[in-house]
């Protein structure tokens, strides 16, 4: 019989160090640097909807995992792993909105947010696979 736990017992059995805000930070650090190479601290916690303290907190957590640098009052750049972990993030998060938007149509952001999370790398590599035949096959869910 498989072993059931609560959604806590399962995110502490994950051998990610991320925490799962950890994760949102850095992806949208990554979706912000693409066109400069760098963001600022307002402009994470604008685009976020946080405290500017609560960005510097973050990002010193994030830098001590060695993802990003930072300087106080400076720029967040990201390093290269913390490039790679932001890339797939954006990535694991496209596949998930186009899931939705497939089986829901329109807007699904918030509910991707919160999904994303939860899938495992072999699961969304699946799901992009599925998604990929559904658009050669020219498929659509009937509502």
């Amino acid at each position: 019989m498989s072993e059931y736990r609560t959604i806590s017992g399962y995110t502490r059995q994950e051998a990610n160090p991320l925490t799962h805000t950890m994760e949102d930070y850095l992806e949208m650090i990554c979706r912000l640097s693409r066109e400069t190479g760098f963001v600022r601290v307002h402009q994470l916690a604008e685009t976020l909807h946080v405290k500017p303290s609560s960005v510097t907190k973050m990002a010193k957590q994030l830098q001590q995992q060695g993802l990003i640098e930072y300087q106080p009052y400076g720029y967040i750049r990201l390093t290269g792993e913390g490039a790679a972990e932001g890339e797939y993030l954006l990535y694991r998060h496209n596949v998930l909105l186009r899931f939705l938007r497939l089986v829901n149509g329109g807007d699904n952001l918030e509910e991707a947010e919160q999904m994303e999370h939860f899938f495992s790398k072999k699961t969304v590599r699946n799901l992009e696979r599925i998604l990929d035949e559904y658009e050669r096959q020219g498929t659509h869910l009937k509502s």
